[in-house]
Formats: C-alpha cells, structure tokens, sequence
C-alpha cells in the first residue's frame, strides 16, 4: 500500500510539473494577443500620418505610426495595450491631436507589421529605439511619454533612462507579477514569469513629473496596483488621478479623465 502511495505521489507531481512547464512555455499567448497585417496594408486614418520602420539590432523591424498636428506643440510617445496593433489602436491619436500635439505609436514585435521574437529585453530596447527615434525631431523637454496598460511596462523604463516633458500612464501596474497574482493566485507566478515588468523599481529613476489614471473598477488591473505604483514615485512629482467606477478600457468616457488629461496637455 504504501508502494501504491508513493508511485501515485509521484505520478501527480509529474503531472504537476508537466502543467507548469506547459503554463510556462505558453505564456507569451496568455499575455499578448497580436493581431499582425501584411506589409503593404494601408491605414485607414483621416488625419495625416507616415509610416516608420525601425531596424533593431537583432535584424527585427519595428512599426511605427507618426501622425502631425498643424501646429504641434511637441510630440506623444504612446505604448498601447496587449491586444491588436496600430489599424485599431491609431484611431486613438486624433484625440491627442486634438491638443496639438503630434502622436508617434509603436507596435510590438509580432503585432501588425512589426517582426521579431518578442522577449522583455527586446521589448525594452525596442522602446528606447523609439525614443531615439523621435529625439531626433523633437527636444526632450517636447516629449510626452504615454503607456496604457502593458504598455507601461515600457514607458516607465524609457521615462527613467531619458528626461522627457512628462510620464503619463494610464491603467499602470506595480510589476507584472503583482497582475499574474491577481488573475493566477494558485501558481507559483514569481518562478513561471518570462515577463517581470518591474515598473515598482523603474519609476523610483523617472526625474520629470509623472501622472497616472486609474479606475477603482478596473478588473484586469486592480486599482491597488496603480496605486501601489504611485506611492514607490517621487510623492513630489507624481499626481494619481483617480477614476471612481470606472473599468481597464472606458477612463476616456469620464469627465474627469478627460478633463485631467486636458489639464496635463494644454
């Protein structure tokens, strides 16, 4: 009997196991949600824009949407969310325009017409390109740094290793283990993560004023985590701008958020 035991014993930490190694080499899928376009697609959009591709290092390409105000007033860096690419995502940049300010969006590798093998390390230098990229147009002191959700996990870190005008964030995480926690509480989450996003540590090296938007109804990023976010930044430069009731993907349908972000951008 006991010889029964201990084989089933080991048969049920193999399965574990076996699960866990599943988990961990499938996550990227759990995370990310692409949606790729074939390269010679043509957008859709009234305002005007141009197309950029990047060239990383490793021989990947990075996508890129630059739409132009009349008369900008600088220019907003935006890191969007786990989901589509630009053909859905740019439609967000008129309201931007809206605030003369010219809007330059990239996508991730794997989304739209982007390639690469996507890494957090690749996703990183992939964001400081970016940043490089329109430096070259625009002083510093004329950059506006915006991530929504996953994406600032990238906009953090960019805000710490450069001075821009500012680091919006919108729906932000404390790191991206506290979001696995939340969703995979029965997981050893710390231990399967490919993707840390440790915005907890980054943001304590961002030297320019910091925003963050937060709804306390948000299921897929809990406002304690924003909020957590928010006490490890400078209390100093940092302003958390609250959303009661709203969710992960309506801040914009409230009053308050719009008229922050008009405050912030005018």
């Amino acid at each position: 009997m006991l010889k029964g035991m201990v084989i089933t014993g080991a048969v049920v930490v193999s399965i574990v196991l076996i699960l866990l190694g599943v988990i961990y080499s499938l996550q990227d899928r759990l995370i990310f949600f692409p949606e790729k376009l074939p390269r010679d697609y043509v957008f859709p959009f009234n305002n005007p824009f141009q197309e950029v591709f990047l060239e990383t290092l490793d021989g990947a390409e990075i996508h890129a949407l630059h739409f132009r105000a009349k008369e900008p007033k600088g220019v907003i860096l935006y890191f969007h969310g786990n989901a589509g690419n630009l053909r859905s995502w740019g439609y967000l940049a008129e309201e931007y325009l809206a605030y003369n300010y010219d809007v330059f969006m990239v996508d991730y590798r794997g989304f739209g017409k982007s390639t690469g093998i996507r890494t957090e390390a690749a996703l990183h230098q992939d964001a400081q390109l970016a940043y490089q990229h329109v430096v070259k147009e625009y002083p510093e002191n004329k950059i506006i740094v915006f991530g929504r959700s996953i994406g600032t996990g990238m906009a953090v870190p960019v805000a710490a290793r450069n001075k821009p005008k500012c680091l919006l964030l919108e729906t932000p995480f404390y790191n991206f283990a506290d979001v696995a926690k939340t969703h995979y509480s029965f997981l050893p989450v710390t231990l399967l993560l490919k993707y840390s996003f440790r915005s907890d540590e980054w943001i304590q090296k961002v030297n320019c004023p910091i925003y963050i938007f937060h709804g306390t109804a948000d299921k897929v990023v809990l406002y304690s985590s924003g909020e957590k976010l928010a006490q490890v930044a400078d209390s100093a430069k940092t302003r958390l701008i609250t959303i009661p009731n709203s969710g992960h993907n309506d801040l914009s349908n409230f009053h308050q958020y719009r008229q922050a972000l008009q405050t912030i951008l005018q």
